[in-house]
């Protein structure tokens, strides 16, 4: 949606590593980072939904303090600890992706 009204075109973001085709094609600089800000132009975009959780305490952080964000975090007990080493497309392997794909492309 950032990318879509132009408040992205030019800068680095991060989005769900299938969708990067779509945010470079709407003027971002895809990145695979899990959290991407540009704090002067008060704009934050996260990779999923883990990253979004991280992204959320970030901005507890910018928005409270640090301690309130700590807090947050206990508060959502907040620990991630997966089962599996394949959270991102960098650590996952062939068989793992071509699985998600085949989802994504049934699901079109």
């Amino acid at each position: 949606m950032l990318a879509a009204a132009g408040l992205l075109t030019g800068l680095t973001a991060t989005t769900h590593w299938a969708c990067y085709d779509e945010l470079e094609a709407l003027g971002a600089v895809a990145t695979a980072d899990r959290v991407v800000e540009h704090l002067p132009e008060r704009i934050i975009t996260a990779a999923g939904v883990s990253s979004g959780i991280d992204m959320a305490l970030r901005l507890v952080e910018l928005l409270v303090d640090r301690l309130g964000a700590q807090a947050a975090q206990l508060m959502i007990e907040y620990d991630p600890q997966p089962p599996f080493d394949s959270g991102s497309f960098a650590k996952a392997d062939d068989r793992t992706v071509a699985r998600v794909v085949e989802y994504v492309r049934s699901r079109a």
